[in-house]
């Protein structure tokens, strides 16, 4: 095992070094209630004239997204995207594409339009390929077609990000990488997220959190810009969370949560994510279980299990998020881990899982290595022993 860290570490630190040469961007935000309403001028100002939209049957339903299409010219309507959105959903969006004749893409919803549409992007451009085969990291190296992203959830990030995730046949969750599917416009507009129910709310704010410690946490990929994103993100999440559950017609606070999930976005997008998110796609792909909740059940458990290999910086997080009383790191760090364990029993989010069975678990545990391995710089390197140990603390 200790050669396969070597390897694991040797392997970022060169991919940190290159990592410093690529193009990084973030997606150009238009922010503010009712912003909806300007993705027609949008994506006139990119000269694209019929988009496909790729949105919920339930937001492709309501008073606001019809007065946006109604501003548009042409456009084409793809509903078909379920959670936890599979590969053939993102080929049969890359066929309507271009059977319709579409020249840019707008994805109205959740993480799982977005990826959806995303992974199509990938599809559209590189036609010579499949979703598995773009698997992984830089395979795509086209320019996608004009993309606009429109969250109606405040956790995926997927609306600045370089990924989209999905899942195939096997049930196996992976995600596409590559810098051209970061979308050209991220449209956070409140109005759309104060219809979500307490429960989701609180997911998809968990799942932002999640990105944000991860990236805090990152190993030789984080820049100055990364963590202060992540901190930012981090104190909003721990300040407007719980409110927006309580609060749902607030729009100040639906806004703050949108900020908060597009700058940690951005931050994992650059700093990447770790082994949370590793053994959270595999939860997503075997059980469907939502991808948010998957997160915030496993990220104090697996922050816990880092011992001090992490207690510097979450130190710092519980002083800027004003958890737990004054001490060492160590002490520090414990009370913003209990901080996330008790937040998460407010938001009615459970401690494990009783659908994980007991077969499925050396391929869970082999799947979360495979994704983390080399690539994510994470504090801890996990092998599958580590990863079955998790599993166990989180099975009901």
């Amino acid at each position: 095992m200790e050669w396969k860290k070597l390897y694991c570490r040797a392997f970022q630190c060169v991919f940190s070094l290159g990592a410093r040469c690529l193009p990084w961007r973030k997606a150009e935000c238009i922010s503010g209630a009712g912003s909806l309403q300007k993705v027609p001028s949008l994506l006139a100002g990119c000269d694209a004239r019929k988009p496909l939209i790729v949105a919920s049957r339930r937001q492709s339903q309501t008073d606001a997204f019809r007065a946006m299409t109604a501003q548009l010219t042409s456009y084409e309507l793809f509903c078909g995207v379920t959670p936890n959105p599979r590969c053939a959903e993102a080929e049969a969006i890359a066929r309507c594409y271009r059977a319709y004749g579409c020249d840019s893409l707008v994805a109205v919803g959740g993480g799982s339009p977005m990826d959806a549409a995303k992974a199509a992007a990938a599809l559209i451009v590189r036609p010579d390929r499949t979703a598995s085969q773009l698997g992984g990291l830089m395979k795509v190296r086209r320019r996608i077609p004009t993309f606009i992203a429109v969250p109606t959830t405040a956790g995926t990030g997927s609306e600045t990000t370089i990924a989209a995730v999905v899942t195939d046949e096997s049930h196996h969750k992976y995600a596409i990488s590559d810098l051209c599917l970061v979308p050209r416009y991220a449209v956070l507009d409140p109005e759309l997220t104060v219809s979500l129910s307490p429960a989701i709310t609180a997911q998809t704010g968990m799942d932002a959190l999640t990105h944000a410690v991860e990236a805090y946490l990152s190993c030789h990929m984080t820049t100055r810009e990364t963590n202060m994103l992540a901190e930012q993100a981090t104190v909003t999440i721990f300040r407007y969370l719980e409110h927006a559950c309580r609060h749902g017609d607030d729009l100040a606070a639906r806004q703050a949560l949108l900020d908060a999930s597009y700058q940690a976005g951005a931050a994992f997008t650059r700093a990447a994510v770790g082994n949370v998110h590793a053994l959270a796609h595999t939860l997503g792909g075997l059980y469907n279980v939502p991808h948010g909740l998957a997160n915030a059940v496993l990220l104090p458990v697996i922050l816990r299990d880092y011992g001090p290999a992490v207690h510097r910086k979450l130190a710092r997080l519980a002083e800027l998020t004003g958890v737990g009383p004054a001490g060492t790191d160590g002490q520090k760090a414990k009370a913003f881990i209990d901080g996330i364990f008790a937040m998460n029993r407010r938001l009615g989010i459970p401690e494990g899982f009783a659908c994980i069975r007991d077969g499925d678990m050396p391929q869970m545990a082999a799947w979360a290595a495979a994704e983390a391995n080399p690539t994510y710089p994470v504090p801890v390197i996990y092998g599958t022993e580590d990863f079955l140990r998790i599993i166990e603390q989180i099975r009901l």
